[in-house]
């Protein structure tokens, strides 16, 4: 029977129930700007598409600070370190509803992003690190669930709030919420030492690994498809399916409750199989993703088929597992830069979805897009398995 690290917490499910409440603050920030944009663009002064902007600043600080902080840092101790990025998420968002010009919340936002990757790879280290080793995916899972449900609960609350309250009362309230997530850390999260061996060259060292690279260019690609699929979801039932307006807030909930679905299922799939996991993984999103290109016509079975694109998911927990398993000594850079792929997959996913029905494609073609990029993650990682059986794992370039 498997016996627990050292690093395991007194209150297990407390110190998880932290871990998740600050990636419940953090989606929640990353999402309701979607929900606010109209509010923010009239305070602000500006056009509605301009805010786009700050959204494209907060997922530039995520891919710039996951490598940057994940350098610097490792060899703070991980509790330490979470507090710490937790009060600058803090920071950056009572900043935010504090600004009143948009050069300065577009640049806010960025600052906001900055903790985002690097957060979500230390708690899942600390949560991996907190468990038996074959029950590390779920631990992850549980962790990752803060982010589903600020998409079911979080960002539609928060959006009612700052509808009815102002946009800027939104972003203070993530910031309470980090300010809590900072408490909890500290009562029940274990301390755990840093990496006092690590150094920003070694850190950085992670991105030569050919295992390491292939896995995040997996989630780049592989997950874009989902976010191909949803960024357009509410325009594509209203077009097609004649969905009323009033239903669109749904559908972000309806793919919520596919995703804690699917995080839940992922993490137990990818603790039986390790490796095995992510293809099959990456199969069934491509084939609900071709599935929501033939059901978006009918309302009933393109809210079903929203939510089975949400169980895509599911391939994070098994891209953070694999990740610790082929990252070596360089932990903490490649459990970030697993977060940093995700949101290049998300502006990917989206770009494309968008230049193809601007091209002059039906709104559902987004679903024939999602498979193809599901399809290239599969097509990745099968020649990284393929070079990886070629090479031993410690050569260090392939692992």
């Amino acid at each position: 029977m498997p016996t627990p690290s050292p690093a395991a917490a007194r209150h297990p499910r407390l110190a998880e129930l932290a871990l998740a409440l600050g990636g419940f603050g953090i989606g929640t920030s990353e999402f309701v700007i979607m929900g606010l944009m109209e509010q923010v663009a009239t305070n602000l002064e500006v056009a509605t598409a301009d805010v786009g902007y700050a959204i494209s600043a907060y997922a530039l600080g995520v891919v710039v600070g996951a490598p940057l902080i994940s350098a610097l840092a490792a060899r703070v101790p991980r509790r330490a370190l979470l507090i710490s990025l937790m009060l600058v998420f803090a920071l950056g968002n009572v900043a935010s509803s504090l600004t009143t010009d948009f050069v300065s919340f577009v640049a806010l936002r960025f600052v906001a992003g900055l903790p985002h990757g690097a957060f979500f790879g230390v708690a899942a280290l600390v949560a991996a690190a907190a468990v038996p080793v074959d029950q590390r995916a779920r631990a992850v899972g549980r962790v990752m669930l803060g982010l589903s449900v600020a998409i079911v609960v979080g960002a539609p609350l928060a959006t009612w709030a700052g509808q009815l309250l102002g946009w800027r009362f939104a972003f203070f309230a993530v910031g309470g919420v980090a300010i809590a997530t900072m408490l909890m850390i500290r009562l029940f999260v274990p301390f755990q030492l840093g990496d006092r061996a690590a150094s920003p060259r070694r850190e950085l060292g992670a991105l030569a690994s050919q295992r390491v690279l292939a896995t995040l260019a997996v989630a780049a690609i592989g997950f874009g498809g989902m976010f191909a699929v949803f960024s357009y979801a509410v325009p594509t039932l209203r077009d097609q399916a004649d969905m009323p307006e009033a239903l669109g807030p749904w559908v972000l909930a309806i793919f919520g409750l596919g995703s804690i679905v699917g995080n839940l299922m992922g993490a137990r799939l990818a603790d039986r199989h390790p490796v095995g996991a992510i293809p099959c993984i990456l199969v069934w999103s491509l084939l609900v993703q071709l599935g929501f290109y033939v059901a978006a016509n009918h309302l009933l079975t393109g809210l079903l088929f929203v939510a089975l694109v949400g169980t895509g998911i599911a391939l994070g927990p098994a891209l953070q597992a694999r990740l610790m398993d082929v990252a070596g000594n360089a932990q903490t850079m490649a459990a970030s830069m697993n977060h940093a792929a995700f949101n290049c997959a998300n502006a990917l996913g989206a770009w494309l979805g968008g230049v193809t029905v601007k091209n002059g494609a039906v709104w559902s073609t987004t679903g024939l897009v999602g498979a193809g990029l599901a399809l290239g993650g599969l097509a990745i990682f099968t020649l990284g398995r393929r070079l990886e059986r070629r090479r031993p794992a410690s050569s260090g370039t392939l692992g």
